[in-house]
């Protein structure tokens, strides 16, 4: 294949364009930047085509009116016809999507929202701190079926540094026919934009841009689906928009530039409906599940029946464990995100979640297990260490861990009504702040909850001692600002959204007003993370892109959308409803907390993450992993602040 890029053609005083001695673009930045940001990553080229024998390719960039159109021309320079599939052409744009210190990261990366919406897509690239400008790019010639990463293993060549790189972004057209000489062109403009609001604001004055919105992207129960679209530009379309579903028309109601369809239906799955208007054509992806309270008795069945071990001779006996959906079987082994403790806690809370709210005496006695093996392998309720595995072991201890457990003795409490359980909740919370939770950004931890429950049990001292350390905690994060500290990855949404949530709390639970001031700065940043695009699996879904490695069966590097932690958003955005300021997250919270629902499924199995791009590294992907692991937080999230 060959590729020729033209000289670039034109002006334009916002756009500061750094080429190789080849005519490869390197750097895009913006001249009045402050931090003169370079959005491509260093040591890649930004418009590097990829495609099949036989294709001719040319890139011609052009600066005006404060963008730069660029122009991907593929051309049949062979005597026979080409056909492409899947994955095989494709464009990068190496944005530098990844995580280091926040001292760095917050102006030089950014978190980049995709949507491959056919003739409708674009590229929305924030910067991390939320600092304009930011890079936006929308499609206005041909269409994009989907996008996959290419990434080494990472940065370094250590294991440990693999969570930090998203990788590089890699666009694919639709799939074309080219007989002998014909072309296919992708032409797109990147522009500047200063906020999340105005690239909506731009995108709907587009012409032709068809933008799809809805309230729900996951619907449960009888509820129907219902969603809007706008048809970019100054006039009104002069032929009527169509909407199909598995091929099927669909009544619309449409007045000059605006439609909504409304479709009352009891299909159980991923739904995509299909728009075209005029010479423009899209999709919205919903994803319609059981009536909530039915999904989770699946799910809590599902566990005792397919997850606990029940082998008297293990000291695994009780435990909720990895169940391979392929393979029909339970699964451990002692690797950290493998094994019978950390996140799989999960299972466990969800349970006895389950039992407070409806009896049943076989899943009693399955949870009456799980405790007996959570008291003699994961926890030591006299002082109050958790560890990392069964038997006690703690080759890897784990500040993580401690909450989690806390949060299982808190829903015992409420389940049995005995406070021993606010004891051994009291124990593991004070020896976490012991040995290093001060200055540790965790995710879990019961802050609200817990000082209300201590609170009505009558145990006031424990609950001021545990409230000075949630303090201590919140001071720390509200000290730090946006100069947040390196944990298992460098910077991600799981730290940002607890912090927000921390914050939060500490402002409700004491009203003091140098909380509120911090608690917006946080949701501000963490509002970064999340994206809009028409599709359950994106929107109000949290950036998150390593989970699968370390938690699945497949262990692929790619944008894991949904995954449960990503509701994580949806908890921060959920608390801070009522809070003056806050009110615009109220929408954010409910799409967030609900996105990570597509994972459950209707026999009571689930996924512990949703593999989103075509394809990482050229290995086919847009697949749920085999394997239901510690994705119950996800359903424990969406059932207690169920709306």
């Amino acid at each position: 294949m060959q590729t020729e890029a033209k000289k670039i053609t034109g002006q334009a005083t916002d756009f500061d364009l750094r080429t190789t001695e080849k005519g490869e673009l390197i750097g895009i930045i913006n001249p009045a930047d402050p931090y003169q940001m370079n959005w491509v990553k260093s040591g890649f080229v930004w418009g590097q085509i990829h495609a099949i024998e036989g294709l001719m390719s040319t890139v011609q960039r052009h600066l005006h009116d404060d963008r730069l159109t660029e122009t991907y021309t593929f051309t049949n320079s062979t005597d026979f016809p080409i056909t492409t599939m899947a994955t095989q052409v494709g464009i990068d744009v190496p944005l530098p999507d990844y995580y280091t210190q926040a001292s760095v990261g917050l102006t030089q990366c950014s978190n980049t929202h995709i949507w491959c919406g056919e003739t409708c897509s674009y590229l929305m690239a924030l910067r991390q701190g939320g600092q304009a400008p930011h890079l936006g790019m929308i499609l206005h010639q041909g269409a994009l079926k989907g996008y996959s990463i290419e990434r080494s293993y990472d940065f370094s060549g250590r294991e440990e540094e693999v969570s930090n790189n998203r990788g590089i972004i890699r666009l694919h057209p639709q799939n074309f026919t080219l007989q002998p000489g014909e072309s296919y062109v992708l032409s797109w403009d990147l522009f500047w934009f200063e906020s999340k609001a105005q690239f909506k604001d731009i995108l709907r004055i587009t012409p032709g841009y068809i933008d799809v919105t809805a309230d729900d992207f996951v619907v449960t129960d009888r509820q129907p689906i219902v969603f809007q679209f706008h048809f970019g530009g100054t006039t009104a379309p002069v032929s009527a928009p169509q909407v199909t579903w598995h091929g099927q028309p669909l009544d619309v109601t449409w007045q000059g530039s605006n439609a909504q369809v409304t479709v009352p239906m009891n299909v159980i799955g991923s739904q995509r409906f299909v728009i075209s208007w005029q010479n423009q054509r899209t999709h919205a992806d919903f994803f319609r599940t059981l009536p909530l309270v039915e999904l989770l008795s699946r799910r809590v069945h599902f566990i005792a029946e397919h997850q606990q071990c029940h082998d008297s001779q293990s000291i695994l006996n009780g435990a909720y464990l990895i169940y391979d959906n392929a393979e029909h079987q339970q699964y451990y082994s002692h690797l950290n995100d493998h094994n019978g403790g950390r996140e799989r806690v999960g299972m466990g809370v969800l349970m006895a979640y389950y039992l407070r709210h409806f009896s049943d005496e076989r899943l009693m006695n399955s949870l009456d297990q799980y405790q007996n093996y959570l008291l003699n392998n994961l926890v030591n309720i006299v002082d109050g260490t958790v560890y990392n595995d069964a038997g006690r072991n703690n080759d890897d201890p784990r500040l993580y861990n401690y909450p989690w457990v806390a949060q299982f003795f808190l829903e015992m409490y409420q389940l049995k009504h005995d406070s021993k359980y606010l004891e051994w909740c009291f124990r593991v919370l004070t020896h976490f702040y012991e040995i290093g939770g001060i200055e540790f950004y965790a995710i879990g931890i019961p802050m609200s909850e817990s000082i209300q429950l201590f609170r009505q049990a009558g145990r006031d001292q424990q609950a001021e001692q545990l409230l000075a350390l949630f303090r201590q905690n919140v001071d720390y994060i509200v000290k730090n600002g946006l100069n947040y500290p390196e944990s298992e990855v460098s910077y991600e949404q799981a730290i940002v959204g607890p912090a927000a949530l921390y914050v939060v709390d500490m402002y409700r639970l004491t009203g003091e007003s140098q909380y509120l001031t911090a608690a917006k700065q946080q949701l501000a940043a963490l509002d970064q993370f999340q994206g809009f695009q028409p599709d359950y699996h994106l929107n109000e879904v949290a950036l998150r892109h390593w989970d699968d490695y370390w938690f699945g069966k497949q262990r692929m590097l790619g944008d894991t959308f949904p995954h449960y932690w990503t509701a994580l958003s949806g908890l921060a955005f959920a608390h801070a409803q009522g809070i003056v300021g806050t009110e615009r997250y109220a929408p954010a919270a409910h799409k967030s907390l609900r996105a990570p629902l597509s994972l459950f499924h209707e026999d009571g199995s689930a996924s512990c993450a949703m593999v989103y791009p075509l394809a990482v590294n050229q290995r086919p992907a847009h697949c749920q992993d085999p394997w239901a692991n510690d994705q119950d937080w996800g359903l424990y999230f969406a059932m207690k602040y169920r709306q």
